[in-house]
């Protein structure tokens, strides 16, 4: 069974950056979309930046041009690094590592995902 392992988060002040890993415990299948989604108390879950296995990104509207997604190819399995600059107080959530197997483009509505790991809280102080 493969497992992702997130790591990177922490608190900072409005306006600092942060850095979010993803490594998947073993091969994916080729074919993937994986990325970040979060989820803040008393809200739903939100995907916020994705990336297929071409390299191809996708960003909801409220991180773009402050999230920057990425994957190291150099590496036989999913591994992934996301930029977080520029936070602010709303960007606070937990941050979960995500990934599901598809044959087209990624999709930030997607609801049924295959792998997730266990998250990492992110804290923004204004």
């Amino acid at each position: 069974q493969v497992t992702l392992r997130e790591s990177g988060g922490g608190s900072v002040q409005e306006g600092g950056s942060l850095r979010l890993s993803c490594k998947a415990s073993r091969y994916i299948y080729n074919n993937y979309c994986g990325g970040w989604f979060r989820q803040a108390p008393g809200k739903e879950r939100e995907a916020v930046a994705l990336i297929d296995s071409g390299g191809r990104t996708l960003y909801a509207d409220s991180v773009k041009g402050r999230f920057t997604i990425s994957k190291d190819n150099a590496k036989n399995t999913l591994d992934l690094q996301m930029t977080m600059n520029n936070l602010k107080p709303e960007d606070t959530a937990m941050y979960y590592c995500a990934a599901y197997l598809t044959g087209g483009s990624c999709q930030l509505d997607r609801i049924q995902l295959d792998y997730w790991g266990q998250g990492t809280q992110v804290t923004v102080s204004s």
